[in-house]
């Protein structure tokens, strides 16, 4: 479809009961949805070091305003697909649109960081009912023939969604309109919201339930809790000294998830629902996939973050301008993408991908080493570029090629799994990096700029290790996604 045609513009036949034109509106509202959660994972990369001098937190709070909302997420993801299916795909969007706004309206009047943090965890958890109810409702409201014209119009809208985030919520910020400076990227959400919400209870349609179906609540509750703790642990022990038992409860995070694990094969042997297909951890690739994507996305959010608080911190910029310096790289991760077209979706495609952003954080990193205190921010924009296409080129193929290697009916599941990882990722990224950035920061108190300088190489070091470790996982993938084509 060309960018000038509309959705309204393409033959589409209609499905039972549902108009083209009903079906193309609940496409926009599903659109608003997913597109105001992307925001949310991406506006405090930005705003963070802003809400911490106004509202006076730690450092810690930089950085649990981006974990504590994705890994909310990711646990919320596991049981979020389950839930629509028990009480209907309209009911669980709606919910979670409707909490999802009003936890931004809660998130805008905060008056301190207890309660932006437990504002933006709730958000998180009620974007994993909303958001992965979007699939079913497409496929309801399109006939089988046509269900790809839609992705093809939500997949662009969501990367440019991406691309925006940052240039967004600096501007918001800057602007300052009616004197609510960061307030706006939360408030913003709610006449949207609203807005859609109202659309929403009028265009989607109602889907049939399973009333009979049971949800694993057990299950999902230790996987929370091991994610929890591994971040909790994580973020806070920096601060805390790192006494004894911040290790004892990382330990006892790891050995939660991986008790969630033997847990669903175990409930899987006795005939009972899974939150995740147990099959899918006897295959290799699979596996080697959910590392890909945690290491990985760990890099892609981390790198945000940390790039955000040098420019910021560091150097002085103001969050619009911290968010126009990264413009190179999200224009370099179009480009990636439209590059792995041309070098076909493939396992030697990602292994580029990954160079290319390994040899742009090592170009970043020696910008930095070479320029005079201060730094000029602008300089970076080359490697920035280099960093955005080799990640286009590495996730454009990664969701094919890693679930070309389940079984048909294991899909749907390893498609959570591997959405579920990737705001581990998230969450991992912004808590290690971060807290490498902080230690190191706190090592060189004294020495001025050069300190930001030292914290913003050491952490980059690390995102290169995280690139590194990607990369090998990479080899126990498939060699090229498998399509199925539906005759």
């Amino acid at each position: 479809m060309s960018t000038t045609e509309t959705p309204q513009s393409v033959a589409l036949p209609e499905s039972p009961g549902v108009s083209a034109r009903r079906a193309w509106a609940a496409v926009g509202v599903i659109l608003i949805g997913e597109i105001m959660d992307l925001l949310d994972s991406l506006v405090t990369t930005i705003a963070g070091p802003t809400i911490t001098r106004d509202m006076g937190g730690s450092q810690e709070f930089i950085q649990w305003l981006a974990a504590g909302y994705t890994i909310a997420m990711a646990a919320g993801l596991l049981i979020g697909g389950r839930l629509g299916d028990k009480y209907g795909r309209k009911n669980l969007f709606l919910v979670g649109l409707a909490g999802f706004t009003a936890t931004s309206l809660v998130s805008a009047l905060a008056t301190n960081p207890e309660t932006l943090i437990t504002a933006r965890i709730l958000q998180g958890l009620l974007g994993a009912l909303m958001v992965p109810q979007a699939l079913g409702i497409i496929r309801s409201v399109f006939p089988p023939d046509k269900v790809a014209v839609a992705f093809g119009v939500t997949g662009p809208a969501m990367a440019l969604s991406g691309v925006a985030g940052p240039i967004v919520a600096g501007w918001l910020v800057d602007a300052d309109y009616f004197g609510w400076g960061w307030r706006m990227i939360f408030a913003v959400n709610v006449p949207i919201g609203g807005l859609a919400l109202l659309a929403g209870f009028a265009v989607l349609p109602r889907s049939t339930r399973q009333k009979d179906l049971r949800i694993d609540v057990v299950g999902a509750l230790i996987a929370a809790a091991g994610m929890a703790a591994v971040i909790f642990s994580l973020v806070q022990g920096r601060e805390l000294g790192w006494p004894w038992w911040v290790f004892v409860l990382l330990a006892a995070g790891v050995g939660a998830l991986a008790g969630f694990v033997r847990y669903q094969i175990q409930r899987a042997a006795k005939g009972l629902s899974t939150l995740i297909t147990p099959s899918l951890f006897g295959k290799k690739a699979f596996v080697s996939g959910l590392s890909v994507g945690i290491l990985f996305f760990s890099v892609m959010m981390g790198g945000a973050l940390l790039f955000s608080l040098f420019f910021q911190l560091g150097l002085g910029m103001s969050p619009l301008k911290s968010g126009l310096a990264t413009i190179a790289q999200a224009a370099g991760m179009l480009l990636g993408f439209g590059f792995s077209q041309a070098l076909g979706m493939a396992r030697r495609t990602m292994f580029l991908g990954f160079a290319a952003v390994a040899a742009g954080l090592l170009a970043a990193l020696g910008t930095i080493a070479v320029q005079d205190d201060p730094v000029n921010a602008w300089w970076l924009s080359p490697a920035l570029a280099v960093v955005g296409i080799g990640s286009g080129l590495a996730i454009a193929p990664f969701f094919d090629i890693v679930l070309s290697g389940v079984d048909e009916e294991e899909t749907g599941s390893a498609a959570g799994t591997l959405s579920s990882a990737q705001q581990v990722g998230n969450a991992l990224g912004a808590s290690v990096l971060g807290t490498v950035f902080f230690s190191v920061l706190d090592g060189e108190r004294g020495h001025g700029a050069s300190a930001f300088t030292t914290a913003a190489s050491t952490g980059l070091l690390v995102a290169v290790a995280f690139v590194a470790g990607a990369a090998l996982c990479t080899l126990w993938l498939p060699e090229r996604a498998v399509r199925h084509v539906e005759v």
